[in-house]
Parts: structure tokens; sequence; C-alpha cells
């Protein structure tokens, strides 16, 4: 195994990060958890912000104890569309907002002024979510423009940690895509679009694709951390669900992705983007893929509800493990269902009477129990993803034939069961760690220690890692 090459993965989602070691040859993929720590939204008055530098902080912690180890690359993927303003030494000029900002519906109403939904859809592809970028942008720009007069960029999450590993300015495509400003036929940014919106084309950093060496940390980097100032910094598909996308263990057609974690992201991969009516009316949205894919997908709130929902519940007294809750849950479906993308659930705060709340509006059983909330976040999150299918086989002619679910939430036994029920098609389960296994796998190819197309990677991953599978339990479905 003296063949194996070391690279590191730095991922970053909304409720924890990692920094990962991965240990990869030609014919295997090898991971370890090297450090992991917390993540969230911090509240300042009545805003919310991401606290990114206690979050460098943690990432070159992590990153000083691999100080003794010879590696090849380091590569960052993140949440997506939320952006710090910096200035032209790469100093912040404020905290990042966080996604969950309520003034996002301002920056809503400033875009629908000035571009139609239907003129949106055909200029970026993108599902109508309020935070995207492009929202928080109109925001900085109507509400704060002597801040963005000053910064020189907006970089997105990824980005921004690439520039203070290595003092070098980009914008990774596959995140960009997220902001609402990149034309996804073109996967460059649409100049038209912005300018009509009256925002600054400059502040947006110079496109790259994934696999693109950015060159060698820092010396500072290297001196905090005790890295060789050799260790070369490569972009992977930044937007965490592209990485996932790439871990998904299957080269068949008819395979629906499901990134699930704190959201669920369900679709597809596509040569080309759908910027039709259809497509728009259904909310879906084209996101950039490694390679030039098209991530045909829509976001729909995931394992959000539960985490929220047992969060609240310590904070007054009821403490429990997701495990342990999952283990109580009724095994029959409670017959109450919310519509998981409602507004009502987007912010954090009382979940469970927000979803009594839903069922008692919709003339529905409210459920009463902590054990029946979380069989009604089930049975909702299982009803979302029946609507996607069939959105999704409507729109593309695609028949579905089988479900991947990777990320934190195929961990998840019982939800992975009722999918398989609910929707009649086996399910397989795993990697758990899908973000962190694509974001090494392109730094591998992109160093030349793996080669080949995306099939070739997922076939490589499916030989690498358990994948256990899901087999429908009850009759109907589809």
């Amino acid at each position: 195994m003296n063949d194996r090459k070391l690279f590191v993965a730095i991922d970053l989602g909304a409720s924890s990060g990692r920094v990962i070691l991965g240990k990869i040859s030609k014919d295997s993929i090898e991971y370890e958890e090297i450090a992991r720590f917390e993540n969230g939204p911090v509240s300042r008055g009545n805003e919310l912000f991401w606290d990114i530098r206690k979050l460098r902080q943690s990432v070159l912690a992590g990153l000083s104890k691999l100080a003794n180890l010879e590696l090849v690359s380091i590569g960052v993927d993140s949440w997506a569309v939320d952006y710090a303003l910096v200035d032209s030494e790469g100093e912040l000029l404020r905290e990042p907002h966080h996604y969950r900002d309520e003034r996002n519906h301002r920056g809503v109403e400033s875009v629908s002024s000035k571009v139609s939904a239907e003129e949106l859809f055909a200029a970026n592809g993108l599902q109508f979510l309020t935070f995207n970028s492009l929202y928080q942008l109109a925001v900085d720009q109507d509400e704060q423009p002597g801040l963005t007069s000053k910064a020189f960029k907006a970089l997105l999450i990824p980005d921004l940690f690439n520039l203070w590993l290595t003092g070098k300015f980009a914008a990774e495509r596959t995140n960009a895509s997220t902001t609402g400003l990149l034309d996804p036929s073109t996967k460059s940014w649409n100049e038209k679009l912005i300018d009509k919106l009256g925002l600054k084309l400059s502040l947006l950093g110079n496109v790259v694709s994934e696999g693109t060496y950015l060159g060698s940390i820092t010396d500072s980097v290297a001196r905090e951390t005790g890295l060789s100032n050799s260790t070369q910094v490569v972009t992977v598909g930044s937007h965490d669900t592209a990485s996932a996308f790439v871990a998904v263990p299957s080269t068949k057609p008819g395979s629906l992705f499901i990134s699930s974690g704190t959201w669920s992201l369900l679709g597809i991969e596509l040569d080309e983007p759908i910027l039709g009516e259809a497509a728009r009316k259904a909310n879906f949205t084209n996101e950039g893929g490694v390679d030039g894919r098209v991530r045909f997908l829509k976001n729909v709130t995931g394992l959000w509800l539960l985490q929220e929902s047992v969060r609240h519940w310590g904070e007054i007294g009821r403490t429990y493990s997701i495990e342990e809750l999952i283990q109580d849950v009724p095994a029959e479906a409670f017959g109450s269902v919310v519509d998981v993308n409602d507004a009502s659930f987007l912010a954090p705060g009382d979940i469970p009477a927000r979803i009594q709340e839903f069922c008692a509006k919709s003339n529905q059983e409210v459920p009463q129990s902590d054990t029946e909330i979380v069989r009604v976040i089930f049975d909702s999150l299982i009803a979302k993803y029946q609507e996607v299918i069939q959105e999704l086989e409507s729109i593309t002619g695609t028949r579905i034939e089988r479900i991947h679910v990777v990320g934190g939430g195929s961990q998840n036994d019982l939800l992975n069961q009722l999918t398989a029920n609910a929707t009649g098609l086996e399910v397989y389960a795993g990697p758990v760690e899908a973000t962190a296994i694509g974001n090494l796998v392109v730094q591998a190819r992109a160093a030349k220690v793996l080669s080949g197309s995306l099939e070739d990677l997922r076939a490589l991953i499916a030989r690498s890692f358990e994948i256990r599978k899901f087999t429908p339990e009850l009759t109907g479905g589809k």
C-alpha cells in the first residue's frame, strides 16, 4: 500500500465541520476523520451570522494535526449561497450572514421589482429560494452601499477559505452556480442579469472549474499548522452537494440521488440544463456538477426539522439523542403530514409547535408526543420525496428505478426503509461521508493518482465502501 497518496478534505456543513484525511491509490480509497467541530448560526441583535473566524481557527487546528505528513493537496467544500465581503487584502469587512436570516425577504422584493420570475429562471435556471445569493447581495447593495463600495470581492465560503489558505481570489464554478448570477448554459457570470439587478460584476471572482490548482499554502498558514509550504490547494466541487453527487455509487441511468442531511437534495444528473416553464413552476434547480454535469434537483428541507426539534426539546429539559427518538417512533404512520418546505419551518425555534400549528390549520390530527412529531417529520419528508419523483419523471421523461441516499441521513435506517416502502423502490444507503469522499477523489484525479470519468470514480467508490440495500416491505408504491 506504499503507493497511497494523502489528500485532505475540509468539509464544512451547516451544523458541523470536518477535516478528513484521504489515503488513495488507483485501487482503493480510505479516509480518516482528523477533526470535527460544531458550526451554526450566531445571533447578533436581530440578525444571524456565521462565526467564520472561529470556523477558521477550527480548520487550522485540524490541519495542524497533520503536520508531520506529506500531503499532496487540500480541497475545501461547504454549504452554498452565503458569502463574505472582503477587501483587496482578503480582510473581512463583515461576518457572513446566515442564510436563515430574515433580511433575505427584503432582497426578494428588491430583485422581483427589477426582474420577473420567468426572466430570472431563464437567466439562471435556479429554484426560487429566499436565501439565494443574489437576494442577499441585493439587500447589501440596497441597505449597506458604503460596505459594498469598500468590498473588493464577495467570496462564497469555500472561496474564502481558499483565499485564506493560498492568498488567491477565485470563484469555483459548482458553488458559483448557486448564487443565481451564473448562466447555466455558458457557465460564466451572467453580466446582463447582474447589470439589470444593479449589482457589481467586479465583486465576483474569476470562475474556475474543479480540479484547478490555486497554489501552495501561504507561509503564514505553514507556520500556523506545521504543514509543508509546498502543500497545494486545489478546487473541488466546492458546493458540498456537488461533491456528494460525485460519491453516489451508481453508474446506472434512472438513479435518483438524495444527499441527505440538514437539507435533502433530490435529483438526477443531466448534460444540459432544463430551463422550461414546467421546471420553473415545479421549482427545480439547475446547479453545476463536476465535469460540467448539471445537477437537476430540488432542495427539500431535510433533517433540519428533526435536528432543530431535538435542540428545542433539550432547551426545555427533554434531552434525547436522535437515535433514542428513532427507536421509539410509532411503527404506524400518524396520518398527518406537513409541507416541509413551508416558510414557517425555515427559521430556528420551536419547530414542534410549528408542526402542531400546521396540522391544526390544515384540519389534520395534531401530534402530541415527541415521537409522534418525529413520525410526522419522517412521513412528511417521504411525501415530499414522492412528489419530487413524480415531478422529475414528468419534466425529464426519466423513469426513476432506484434511490441512492448519501450523507449523514443515509444512516437513518428507519427513514430509508420507510422511503423504500412508500416509493416501492430499492434504496441504497451510503457512503455516509459522501461529500468528503467526493472532495478527495476529485483532488486525487487532479493529481493523476486516479483517472477517468465520473462513472469510473463512482465505480471505485462502490468497491471501496459498504452500501446498504433497503428493499420495499410493502406492496404498492409506484
